[in-house]
């Protein structure tokens, strides 16, 4: 059976909002533990819900972290975010051909939507599953099989696009074809580890990978 479905994440994967990330764990760790992290130590955080990050610190103050942490990110959003090379013109032609797309982020709705917004990607996309939308978040497969049921695609028709290991996970845990993308803030090598079926320095090579045209 042929790829008819594409899924993606957003950060990191469509838009490039590595800065505003960055910029945001940086502000919130250096409010609540001073002089705890260095830079490069923060990229490890990327991809996980935020609560669960800052649970692992104190579960007491998670919410508060995490409130901090978005309002520095809504402040900076359309300041730092831009979208990743040929992306749009991809996404277009992957819609104009009929396939099916959605979006299954770790990102709250809010945020998700201004990024979609911002980039014009908000028109592709009839199906977005956020953090808000689920009990388990990647790399559980719940996202995933969420948006499949919604768009009535079959697991063997999906492909799972993403920039982080729980994007990976969580198509391998939904038994769908996985993509890893190599401008990964982890790094290529640190994603092809975790063993997606491709890994893909441009996001026109999803074309061919979907069999747009055959």
């Amino acid at each position: 059976m042929s790829i008819n479905t594409v899924l993606f994440d957003l950060d990191g994967t469509l838009i490039n909002t590595n800065d505003l990330i960055m910029a945001s764990f940086k502000h919130t760790f250096e409010h609540f533990y001073p002089g705890r992290y260095e830079d490069e130590e923060l990229k490890q955080f990327i991809g996980e819900p935020l609560y669960h990050t800052f649970a692992k610190h104190d579960e007491s103050r998670a919410e508060e972290m995490v409130a901090f942490y978005r309002e520095h990110n809504i402040a900076n959003h359309d300041n730092l975010v831009t979208e990743f090379d040929g992306v749009f013109e991809t996404v277009k032609t992957l819609s104009e051909n009929g396939y099916k797309l959605a979006i299954v982020t770790s990102k709250m709705r809010n945020t998700v939507e201004m990024g979609l917004a911002l980039t014009k990607l908000d028109q592709f996309f009839p199906v977005v599953i956020t953090v808000d939308e689920v009990e388990n978040p990647k790399p559980h497969p719940e996202q995933l099989e969420t948006a499949m049921k919604k768009l009535g695609s079959a697991r063997e028709e999906t492909l799972m696009v993403g920039d982080s290991q729980y994007d990976i996970l969580a198509g391998q845990n939904a038994d769908v074809t996985t993509v890893g993308v190599s401008w990964t803030i982890k790094g290529s090598e640190f994603l092809a580890s975790y063993k997606p079926d491709y890994l893909v320095d441009h996001m026109g090579e999803l074309l061919e990978i979907a069999g747009v045209g055959k």
